[in-house]
């Protein structure tokens, strides 16, 4: 046995010098210390040893185990040393070479738009609100005041689910649900995509956006809403933007406007972007009618509120000078990163 320890010692304290890899010195590692390595399997064969040889024989396991551990040890931090010099040399970095340029991702213009608008009307207290994009044909028309022989109740101008349900013309229904669940005061946001049977073109789509504000309170009246969309329109297009209220007709307002904002090409003095009148309509408006207060369960009496409607489409295209509604689902990376 002593031979053999003594051999043991030797072969592998020179496999463990000549190894040249961690993988390599783990294999000798295993192969001499394991569970069945060859020292291992020596040691337990101590038993079949006389009492007299086994203290000697005992020393010498420990003096070769202690030994190849050592030399294990040893030529494993310099197998370390050699493979960080590789490393370091295979992942050296020449730093007068030139630096590679990231390229980064750009918001969707009509992203960019969406986002200030929340940030403006957020900051006036209201709360953003959705609804779903599949709406009973109820909310749509009925309760916003829009009688049964309306035009935009036509299969050329709605998409129809059947005969209860429609694809949403506008963002109208969230004000309507948002009234028949919550009690005024109510300042509300609603942005999201409409649906209308529209051919494609520079600026007609039969998907687009749309975002519509409803606030109800006691004491609320027009000049309310002249002032907050007067405050939106310079927040959204610069200090020095103008507003204008013309007279209209909207089921579910009465009185109802269209507002127009000096025009973001010539400033309102006159050119061909506003067909030289300095001004370009820009949402509908008005007071809520007392019709859609009372079918929604608010007394009209005592409550009285505004509501505005814009197309988000419309305005990205206004802010940005963008004269193609088919650009803004093209995807067209040319066209996306002008907007970091």
């Amino acid at each position: 046995m002593k031979e053999k320890l003594t051999k043991i010692r030797e072969i592998y304290i020179e496999e463990i010098n000549n190894a040249t890899s961690s993988e390599n010195l783990e294999d000798i590692r295993v192969k001499v210390l394991g569970k069945k390595g060859e020292l291992t399997l020596v040691l337990r064969d101590m038993g079949k040893l006389s009492k007299e040889e086994r203290p000697e024989m005992g020393k010498l396991a420990n003096e070769v185990r202690e030994a190849i551990e050592v030399s294990l040890a040893g030529q494993k931090e310099k197998i370390i040393e050699i493979e960080y010099e590789k490393m370091f040399e295979n992942e050296a970095i020449d730093i007068t070479l030139p630096g590679k340029k990231t390229p980064f991702g750009s918001h969707h213009p009509l992203n960019i738009v969406v986002e200030r608008l929340n940030d403006i009307f957020i900051g006036l207290g209201f709360t953003v609100e959705e609804g779903p994009e599949i709406e009973w044909a109820e909310y749509n028309f009925d309760h916003l005041n829009i009688p049964k022989e309306h035009t935009s109740r036509d299969l050329q101008d709605t998409f129809y689910v059947n005969d209860e349900m429609v694809l949403r013309t506008q963002t109208s229904p969230i004000q309507v649900r948002t009234m028949m669940k919550r009690k005024p005061p109510i300042r509300i946001l609603a942005p999201g995509r409409v649906y209308r049977s529209d051919e494609i073109d520079a600026t007609h789509s039969p998907v687009f956006h749309q975002a519509e504000g409803l606030v109800v309170d006691e004491g609320i009246t027009m000049s309310d809403l002249k002032g907050t969309l007067d405050l939106f329109a310079k927040e959204m297009f610069g200090p020095d933007t103008k507003t204008k209220f013309r007279p209209h007709q909207f089921y579910f307002t009465e009185p109802s406007a269209e507002m127009d904002v000096t025009c973001f090409a010539c400033n309102g003095k006159g050119c061909r972007v506003c067909q030289n009148t300095g001004w370009i309509e820009i949402l509908g408006c008005g007071m809520v009618h007392p019709n859609v207060l009372e079918v929604c369960g608010i007394d009209p009496k005592k409550y009285s509120g505004f509501a505005f409607g814009m197309g988000l489409d419309r305005i990205a295209m206004i802010k940005y000078g963008i004269s193609d509604l088919r650009l803004m689902f093209e995807n067209d990376i040319r066209f996306l990163k002008q907007f970091k």
